[in-house]
């Protein structure tokens, strides 16, 4: 059965977001003044990164992570979007173009972070990664070993930046697309994404070992049952965050269209 008390504390998880936010607290504090000279400092930005680092460590360190990884992959696939669709938005959100700067606009990563953030290759990227991590195979590889799963954790949560990138780009360098271009972008993608939810939904059999084989937690709910309510959570859930970034870049593409008309 679940243990509900029981969190994740590995050195790896929580290491890593402590570095996380302490480089953000250097770079948005004592380095401000290198980077930024005379900018306050980002308030709204940095509540929303540490937001980030929390969600994240809810999504893969709370006891959630064990029910997902070891009795419904319903849940496992809520927390996929989590990553994907909350963390990953979060931290580009709260980077100010300063911070990211150095970075962007290094002569020697220029040609690679031009390629990488076009909106072609972070569609493709996007799609193939999470598709191909849905295999069965690869799947349950990473439901039993404790290393690839981290490591396909990493990868959604990689894409996702560059998902995201498109739309809420922090750089001057490489900065969001057009609105138009963004409503295209966001309507290519979900139609990318279908194969994978249709191939999960639609399967006749229980595509993943462990959860065919895992304890029933929740009465009269099958494996069947549950992995046609992870392959809708995958498609419902994707469907209303691209939905929601559709109308925010539809609306801001209708206000920008209202201040360039001139006056009557």
């Amino acid at each position: 059965m679940i243990d509900w008390r029981h969190w994740h504390n590995e050195p790896f998880l929580i290491g890593g977001l402590i570095f996380a936010g302490w480089l953000y607290a250097l770079l948005t504090g004592p380095w401000r003044s290198r980077l930024a000279p005379g900018a306050a400092y980002p308030a709204r930005h940095a509540a929303r990164f540490y937001a980030a680092l929390v969600i994240f460590y809810l999504a893969v360190g709370s006891p959630f992570d064990q029910l997902g990884e070891r009795f419904l992959l319903s849940a496992h696939m809520v927390q996929h979007q989590v990553i994907m669709y909350a963390a990953a938005l979060l931290v580009l959100l709260g980077l100010p173009e300063w911070v990211v700067r150095p970075v962007t606009a290094a002569r020697p990563l220029r040609g690679l972070l031009h390629l990488l953030t076009r909106p072609a290759v972070c569609g493709l990227l996007t799609v193939t990664v999470y598709s191909v991590w849905h295999l069965p195979g690869l799947y349950d590889w990473a439901l039993q070993d404790k290393v690839v799963h981290v490591v396909q954790h990493l990868m959604f949560f990689g894409v996702a930046l560059l998902y995201w990138w498109p739309l809420y780009s922090p750089s001057r360098e490489f900065p969001p697309i057009s609105y138009p271009g963004q409503m295209i972008y966001l309507v290519l993608v979900a139609i990318g994404m279908t194969p994978v939810f249709a191939f999960i939904t639609f399967s006749g059999d229980v595509l993943y070992p462990t959860y065919e084989f895992a304890p029933r937690i929740i009465a009269n709910f099958s494996p069947m049952d549950d992995q046609l309510l992870a392959g809708a959570i995958m498609k419902l859930g994707g469907m209303a965050v691209a939905l929601l970034a559709f109308s925010v870049s539809f609306y801001r593409w209708y206000r920008a269209s209202l201040e360039d008309r001139p006056d009557a």
